[in-house]
This record gives structure tokens, C-alpha cells and sequence, in this order.
């Protein structure tokens, strides 16, 4: 008995063996039948199908204006249903015109927010901004400037509770971002506009409305992937988003006594007038996440919801949310 194990062992491996060359070659007859010249197509999970590169040409001047942009944004969430998540709120947004900024307006409007409309100078889309919380029943205001001046934040903190006696979110959103491909290629002046828009404009808005923020009042700030996993050639940029997740993170400890959340949406890419002002290429924006494709604003908003909802997010505070098309 014994001396047949050999025997029934080399059998046995034999058997596994042909086993397993027969899986191999029915992968190898479904690779074959695929035609692998082909480009892996960009994932759809959402309501709607979502465009994929290649995305249209566009290089406008900065700000970047979305009227202007080939391929519009998609930000109106139509199969999105309200539900009174933020009734009776108001919100303040920074970068609000467009973008992202714009898609949560729209959706905080019809989850019954009203909404004051920050961003630049950029007033044909701040107006179809305003047009579109209008278009969803909650009132709207317009107050461009820059958010690097701390004397605009009052004003703009002051504005809205003049307009709705309120101030229930804050979200600091507006940006600036420009590639630069070697450190040295980076100005003082350059460096210098980053830094003020993402990190002064964030502290300079958030010391200004935090103070006459109640209990159960939410400031969500967008984040990036970059400031999660850094990008070569968005130092700059990047050293700003890292600090912004850190500047939340810190907080959201100081604001807890008073009742206040603080947290980060951190987007993936995503298709708004930043990146085609950023780069004269950007027909394959996006297309090196695992889902294929940069994300339309509409796909961001819910997050923003979601943080600034004390029905929602009540036990959440100084936390980062990742929204980046796959790992």
C-alpha cells in the first residue's frame, strides 16, 4: 500500500495539471475572441451615461468661464429627487459660478437651502447659477470677489445673513490651479496665487463664518486626490489640498465645543472649466482612473449634501471623502 502512494501522488498531479491547462485555455479562447486592439471602455454606473475621453479641445483663458466650455458640465442632477435634507438652511459657496461649485448649489437649493453665490468675476455663469437655485424654488445672491482678501470674506458672510438671516454651510470651493512641469518654472507669483486662493481664501471664509454659525451647522471644503496622493506636476496645487485636508482635520477639534462639522469632499478629476483653463490637452482628462473617464459635477454634489446634513452626517466631522473613480 505504501508503495503505491508515489504512484497515486504523481497521478493525482497529473490530472491537476491537465485541469488546470484547461482553464488556461478557455481564458486564452475568451481573450482571443475579445478584440484587444479596442479601448477598455469608461465605467457607467450613474443615473445618466457620462461623456468619455476623448473630450473636446478647449483651451479657454483663466477663470475659465462654463458657458464657454465645448462639452457643458453636467450639474442639474435631473433623476435626483429632494427630500428636505437642508430645509430652511443657508448656505454660502465659494467658486459657486460653476463646476462643482454650481452642481451643489443646485442640489442644496432643492433640498430647500438657499444659496449665496460666491466666485470671481465670472458673472455670465454666476447668473445661470443664480437662474438655476432659482428654478428650484429657494432664493439665490451673487457676491463676486476674491476670496483672498479677508475683507471680502466679511462682506460676503455679512451679505448672506443680510439676505437670509443664516448661515447654516459654508462651503469653501473656489480655486486656482495652474501645471507647472519643473519646480523652477514656478514664479513667486505663481506660488503666490495658489496659496492665497486655496489656503488664505479657505481660513479667511471659515474665520468669517464660523461665528455666527449655530449648532448643527456644517463647513464642507473640496479637497483633492492630489492632496491625498500628490502629482508632479501640480506641486504647487498639491502642497494647497494636503493643507486644506490638514486645516479640516484641525478644525473640526476646535469647532466640535460649538456644535459645528467640518469636512472634505476630495474629488478624482472632474469636468469643469478648471482643468481645460489648466492645460491645452485635455482630451484624455480623466482617463487614467479605473473607472475611465473624469467625473460630472452632478456626481460630486450628493457628497456635499450629505456633509452638510445634520440628518445625514450628524457623527461625522474631520473626515476626508474620497470621490476619485476607483482605486
Amino acid at each position: 500500500m505504501t508503495d503505491q502512494k508515489p504512484d497515486t501522488f504523481r497521478k493525482d498531479a497529473e490530472r491537476v495539471a491537465r485541469d488546470e491547462r484547461d482553464i488556461q485555455a478557455g481564458i486564452d479562447r475568451q481573450d482571443a475572441a475579445s478584440n484587444s486592439s479596442e479601448e477598455p471602455k469608461a465605467m457607467q454606473a450613474g443615473a445618466r451615461e457620462y461623456p468619455a475621453p476623448p473630450l473636446p479641445q478647449q483651451h479657454p483663458k483663466k477663470p475659465g468661464l462654463e458657458a464657454d466650455l465645448k462639452l457643458e458640465p453636467m450639474y442639474d442632477a435631473p433623476f435626483y429627487k429632494g427630500s428636505g435634507k437642508l430645509e430652511g438652511c443657508a448656505a454660502l459657496i465659494t467658486g459657486a459660478d460653476s463646476g462643482i461649485g454650481r452642481a451643489v448649489a443646485v442640489l442644496y437649493a432643492r433640498e430647500g437651502c438657499d444659496v449665496a453665490i460666491g466666485y470671481l468675476d465670472e458673472d455670465e455663469d454666476a447668473q445661470a447659477t443664480k437662474a438655476a437655485v432659482e428654478k428650484e424654488g429657494r432664493r439665490a445672491i451673487l457676491l463676486p470677489g476674491d476670496v483672498a482678501d479677508p475683507d471680502y470674506a466679511r462682506h460676503a458672510v455679512a451679505k448672506t445673513l443680510e439676505a437670509f438671516g443664516r448661515l447654516d454651510v459654508l462651503v469653501n470651493n473656489a480655486a486656482f490651479q495652474e501645471h507647472a512641469n519643473d519646480l523652477e518654472q514656478i514664479t513667486d507669483a505663481h506660488f503666490d496665487r495658489t496659496i492665497k486662493t486655496n489656503l488664505y481664501g479657505y481660513f479667511y471664509m471659515a474665520r468669517a463664518a464660523a461665528p455666527h454659525m449655530k449648532p448643527g451647522a456644517a463647513m464642507v471644503m473640496t479637497g483633492s486626490v492630489v492632496g491625498l496622493q500628490g502629482a508632479g506636476e501640480l506641486l504647487d496645487y498639491g502642497m494647497t489640498k494636503g493643507g486644506i485636508h490638514a486645516f479640516a482635520r484641525s478644525l473640526s477639534a476646535q469647532l466640535m465645543p460649538k456644535g459645528i462639522r467640518v469636512n472634505v469632499v476630495a474629488p478624482g478629476p472632474v469636468w469643469t472649466p478648471l482643468n481645460p483653463a489648466d492645460r491645452p490637452d485635455v482630451s484624455k482628462f480623466g482617463s487614467g482612473v479605473p473607472m475611465g473617464r473624469p467625473a460630472q459635477p452632478e456626481e460630486l454634489a450628493p457628497a456635499y449634501v450629505f456633509l452638510a446634513s445634520p440628518q445625514m452626517s450628524s457623527y461625522i466631522t474631520g473626515e476626508i471623502l474620497p470621490v476619485i473613480g476607483g482605486y
